[in-house]
């Protein structure tokens, strides 16, 4: 099935605070995150709850797109972490057709022939930005449950058959260089 987004999702803006030392929620910024969308560290509640409408709490399951500079990805909120708002670096992406799973949803969006399309529709010349307009008309290929998981579980054992091979390349690199300097001693 292929439908737009605005027909599965509701999408909302992240909110614009200054974050303190200390404070009752987690504010996500880009910069939680990296390249993939993985988070970076621990979260630390650093905004006050008082200013913040609860419309903008994130709630699991929803979808953070960073839609502001080079880094453009999305990312699933779980119940784990903190209590949280997006900032505005974000929309805010809550699917409301079960028939899609957030995390397939976030796949989907991390694709790299979704993150091209994205790319090139983005705006500005200092900071490129994507609208929600055009989130809005982005067309989604939705398998069923089934296979949404399958390609979830493919993508999964292939990025843990990266970090493996990682892994096999640096320990390969310790153990020439050990022989390199043990046959120059």
């Amino acid at each position: 099935m292929k439908t737009t987004l605005e027909n599965i999702a509701s999408i909302q803006t992240g909110v614009f605070a200054k974050p303190a030392l200390d404070g009752d929620l987690v504010y996500l910024q880009a910069r939680h995150f990296d390249e993939n969308g993985q988070l970076i560290g621990e979260l630390h509640p650093d905004l006050m709850a008082d200013d913040i409408s609860e419309k903008h709490f994130l709630k699991s399951g929803d979808v953070l797109f960073a839609a502001k500079g080079n880094k453009n990805f999305a990312s699933v909120y779980e119940d784990q972490y903190p209590k949280s708002v997006a900032s505005t670096s974000f929309f805010v992406i809550r699917l409301h057709d079960s028939k899609i799973l957030p995390e397939y949803f976030a796949w989907f969006m991390n694709s790299p022939k979704t993150q091209l399309f994205l790319k090139s529709t983005a705006l500005g010349s200092s900071i490129a930005s994507i609208s929600k307009a055009v989130l809005e008309k982005l067309e989604i290929s939705v398998p069923n449950i089934q296979t949404q998981r399958v390609i979830l579980e493919i993508t999964s054992l292939r990025s843990q058959e990266k970090k493996i091979r990682q892994k096999i390349e640096s320990l390969q690199e310790i153990i020439i260089q050990q022989k390199i300097f043990n046959a120059i001693k």
